[in-house]
């Protein structure tokens, strides 16, 4: 049975979930900064972005597993070294290798925070009230990141690209220090099972299940496919349309800013609409959107404003189909919620990684690799979840 909501301390949790995308997007704006300083191509200097991601994406495997067996707490203090660890290496790094490395240790620590997280929320909640709790959760992973692209900008230009590290390892290192006085255990059957020696088992078992796949290519579709934009757009918006570098913040605090809507609509529609149907719907909204993107491209009307706006709509449908998915994703198996969610996590950030590396590898002075990654990306998402999931929402 899940705990009563009044588990873990609310606002202590979304913090330390958010950490692992925050620590992502703060560094973007810096990035022409880092390269020039390090001597390293764009092409180069996106990796920091591309491994964060793989880092992300491979370390939520075991953390789930883990924290089902040993509980969430000591897991995710043990993210928590890790993180603070990894950062001050980034601050301190003096070739980009070195940078790229301690980038992959930071994320290793940032991902226990968005797998263990999610699970303490499912710990807690079921049915309409998890919709609406992993809604609000959904809601602060775009506020947060939404401020980071202009504080990381901020900070670049003041202070140098290295003080972002420096700032995220002090933020790593307080919520160490509050998570070890404040943050109760939640899950009540750690033990159970075999742990880690069963984990490639029951993953195997998740990846038989339509319902699991189906919400995890249609989560990861609207959501970490828009990290494409993020990679390439600092070079968009200050090579192509020749803006100042001081506008990249803005321009992503209008994106986070539709997710922050979608978020909104999940949290309202909770009660009236089923998780197929909202996230069919999130998708669908993408979709056109990143198709509206890929049509201002092609015919020669690139802006700042025709360039964030489809966007910013796409970000829109991604907010309303996340947490949709994310239940979807972890009710496939109530045996293994941390497991269901390392497994989302690690597929969804690897699906992320993707796409930040074909359009750091398709690089040019257009909008279209970035695009075409949108219109793909959603395509494929919709059609997982209209092929692989019944109209029933009990059915599996």
């Amino acid at each position: 049975m899940p705990l009563p909501a009044s588990g873990p301390r609310t606002g202590l949790l979304i913090a330390v979930t958010v950490l692992g995308t925050l620590s992502l997007h703060v560094f973007v704006p810096a990035l022409p900064a880092a390269a020039t300083e390090l001597a390293a191509t764009p092409a180069v200097i996106q990796l920091t972005i591309t491994m964060y991601l793989v880092g992300l994406g491979f370390g939520q495997l075991f953390y789930g597993p883990l924290s089902d067996r040993f509980g969430r707490r000591p897991m995710i203090l043990a993210a928590l070294v890790l993180f603070v660890a990894g950062a001050a290496g980034a601050a301190l790094a003096p070739r980009v290798d070195g940078l790229i490395a301690a980038r992959v240790v930071q994320a290793l620590g940032a991902c226990g925070g968005l797998v263990i997280g999610r699970a303490m929320v499912r710990d807690r909640s079921d049915g309409a009230d998890a919709t609406q709790s992993l809604a609000r959760l959904t809601l602060a992973m775009s506020l947060a990141p939404a401020l980071a692209p202009a504080v990381g900008a901020a900070v670049s230009v003041w202070l140098g690209w290295r003080a972002i590290f420096f700032l995220t390892a002090g933020a790593g290192a307080v919520l160490l220090v509050v998570v070890l006085a404040l943050l109760p255990e939640t899950n009540t059957a750690r033990g159970v099972g075999q742990g880690v020696r069963s984990m490639f088992a029951g993953y195997g078992r998740l990846l038989r299940r339509r319902t699991f796949i189906a919400y995890t290519i249609g989560g990861a579709s609207c959501t970490v496919s828009s990290y494409a934009f993020f990679t390439a757009s600092p070079f968009l918006i200050v090579d192509v349309l020749h803006r100042p570098a001081v506008e990249i913040g803005f321009y992503y605090l209008l994106v986070a800013l539709g997710f922050s809507i979608g978020s909104i609509l999940a949290h309202r529609v909770a009660q009236r609409m089923d998780t197929r149907a909202a996230a069919l719907a999130g998708c669908g909204i993408s979709l056109a959107a990143s198709l509206t993107l890929l049509l201002v491209d092609v015919t020669g009307h690139l802006n700042p404003a025709s360039l964030v706006a489809p966007v910013v709509v796409f970000a829109i449908g991604g907010g309303l189909a996340a947490p949709n998915a994310v239940l979807g994703v972890m009710s496939a198996d109530t045996r293994a919620v941390g497991s269901a969610s390392s497994l989302y996590g690690c597929l969804q950030m690897s699906f992320g990684a993707l796409c930040t590396l074909v359009v750091g590898l398709w690089h040019t002075a257009t909008a279209l690799p970035t695009a075409v990654v949108l219109c793909v990306s959603t395509a494929l998402g919709l059609l997982a979840l209209l092929l692989l999931l019944p109209r029933s929402p009990a059915a599996t």
